[in-house]
């Protein structure tokens, strides 16, 4: 039963990290914290860095420190927390950082449906060079409407 309740705990941990980052996105990156995310947007830099990549850095801290508290202050829950925000940290670099913005020269013929619908969405959302009138800020589900042809 303990380890049903544990990947129960990973996979929910996985699939609400997307309505997180969601909200981060929407509220915070193109909100009070836009001078981070400005960045990403209007690439008006010369290096591989862009301080955009600091959110990846904040979702880290939260991840190891719930390693941490499952380690040191034996809180089994903190293990397959901390793992669900890691795997959707991976997810989220792959398909954003490497398929995407292509950071990474990988994954460039990837041409299924689902390839398709967010490149799809994230180009429209890169298409809003400001803060304001946005839309799309999430990343592995994204509407329906990108999808079809």
């Amino acid at each position: 039963m303990e380890l049903i309740l544990w990947i129960v705990i990973f996979i929910a941990t996985f699939l609400m990290m997307e309505g997180m980052a969601w909200f981060t996105h929407k509220y915070v990156m193109h909100g009070f914290l836009w001078k981070l995310h400005q960045d990403h947007h209007k690439k008006d830099h010369s290096h591989w860095w862009e301080r955009n990549d600091l959110f990846f850095v904040f979702y880290a801290v939260v991840s190891i420190t719930f390693f941490l508290l499952w380690r040191y202050d034996d809180l089994w829950i903190g293990l397959p927390i901390g793992l669900g925000i890691l795997a959707y940290g991976i997810a989220y670099f792959m398909v954003h950082d490497i398929f995407i913005h292509q950071r990474f020269k990988i994954f460039r013929n990837a041409n299924n449906k689902y390839a398709k619908g967010v490149r799809r969405a994230h180009k429209m959302h890169h298409k809003h060079l400001g803060k304001d009138e946005g839309e799309c800020f999430g990343m592995l589900w994204v509407p329906f409407k990108y999808f079809k042809k």
